[in-house]
């Protein structure tokens, strides 16, 4: 059978090594000069992987439309694909978390294996971009492209990935080629993206990373905490970023402005008794010295007058008449700082894009539409989406295989 595959980014390279591997003349269509742009950028451009780790653990780092994937990820595994990368001459390591990396921590290795097994099994690349689908008596019968040629074929997967990073070529135009063929689009918002605070002690702290905080997000609305972690995370001139507050957003299914709080422990390993036996110490030990100088020792220059003034605090106030309640209000401040949350940045500035093709309309075995036969959708461009730690990019190569492998059977 003739393949088309529009889309050369994770899910397109393997949907389309694994249809040639199944005996297919499969021809792969990317817009851009290159393959992959978007897994180039991963993982900080080390690329994580996969993780690996049970279909139990997947399905629980799945909080959109998890049931959906059960079939693809059963066939396809985290091991599996960790095979077929080595197999391709890529070594790999599983890190903090069951994170899988490349040894080379680069993420072009990724890269080059995911083409090598694509052109390995026969495929070949063409470069140009689709404008719209040929449909025919309920058929996808091929692709009409932005420069006038079509493409015939007798079946297409679509793998454009979503609307996240369009310089990367995840434009949003696969969504466009979902609707014509009659499929529902679910609203698309940012995931694992930046937060934006009101806070102007954001502003004031920009470029201050902390290593080893822990943070809960609240759900204001709810009165319920929603995320708990503890990590890295960045404070920036529009409010918060890093691995933990990218994690955060994700469990942010509501748009409602102003709806979320973030808080911040930054002496997560110290109970609030052990904390304020340490400024009880601190103050003694520092009696004559002003105020501001025992802030110093406890937190980051970048925060301590920040610490000062939401505490209410008078830095040139010498410790030993620091009162009690201005020792709570710092303890307070500490093990649970605020950081109000407006909403996401865009979602051109997201690592994923939640919302998409509508699952109800897909078969979750093969990944063929259930509206236009020899259709099928794969990756990104589904409403599903994961947590950080690898669990996208399977999905991408759990779903791009079902595809692939089920292009006769669909």
């Amino acid at each position: 059978m003739q393949v088309l595959v529009i889309g050369g980014g994770a899910a397109g390279l393997i949907a389309a090594g694994a249809a040639a591997r199944a005996g297919h003349s499969v021809r792969l269509l990317e817009q851009n000069p290159r393959m992959a742009r978007k897994v180039m950028i991963t993982g900080k451009g080390r690329c994580n992987l996969t993780n690996n780790c049970t279909l139990d653990d997947l399905i629980a780092n799945v909080p959109t439309n998890p049931r959906f994937l059960y079939s693809a990820f059963s066939a396809f595994m985290p091991q599996d694909m960790m095979t077929l990368v080595e197999d391709m001459g890529v070594p790999l390591k599983t890190e903090r978390g069951n994170r899988v990396f490349p040894v080379s921590d680069k993420a072009v290795d990724i890269v080059d294996a995911l083409v090598k097994y694509a052109r390995d099994g026969g495929c070949r690349f063409v470069q140009g971009k689709a404008a719209r689908l040929q449909l025919e008596n309920g058929a996808c019968t091929g692709v009409v492209l932005t420069d006038g040629e079509t493409l015939i074929a007798d079946a297409v997967i679509v793998a454009t990935g979503g609307g996240s990073y369009p310089q990367t070529g995840s434009d949003g135009s696969g969504y466009e080629l979902a609707r014509q063929a009659g499929h529902t689009v679910t609203p698309l918002r940012p995931s694992l993206v930046p937060l934006e605070s009101p806070a102007e002690y954001c502003k004031q702290m920009q470029g201050l990373s902390l290593k080893n905080c822990a943070v809960s997000l609240e759900d204001t609305a709810r009165g319920k905490t929603i995320y708990t972690d503890f990590g890295e995370m960045l404070f920036t001139h529009f409010g918060v970023s890093g691995p933990m507050v990218l994690s955060s957003s994700a469990h942010m299914r509501e748009t409602d402005p102003d709806r979320y709080r973030l808080w911040i422990d930054w002496k997560p390993a110290l109970s609030a008794e052990q904390l304020d036996a340490r400024l009880v110490r601190e103050l003694s030990e520092l009696a004559n010295h002003d105020a501001s100088s025992m802030v110093r020792r406890l937190l980051p220059q970048k925060a301590v007058s920040v610490f000062l003034h939401l505490a209410e605090w008078d830095g040139t106030k010498k410790c030993h008449d620091i009162t009690r309640a201005e020792r709570q209000r710092l303890l307070t401040l500490i093990k649970r700082f605020p950081v109000p949350i407006r909403g996401t940045r865009p979602l051109s500035e997201a690592v994923i894009t939640a919302g998409g093709v509508s699952v109800k309309e897909i078969n979750a075995t093969t990944m063929q539409s259930k509206l236009v036969s020899g259709l099928y959708f794969a990756g990104e461009i589904l409403d599903v989406d994961a947590y950080t730690g690898g669990f996208n990019l399977q999905i991408a190569f759990s779903t791009g295989m079902a595809a692939g492998t089920h292009i006769e059977r669909g």
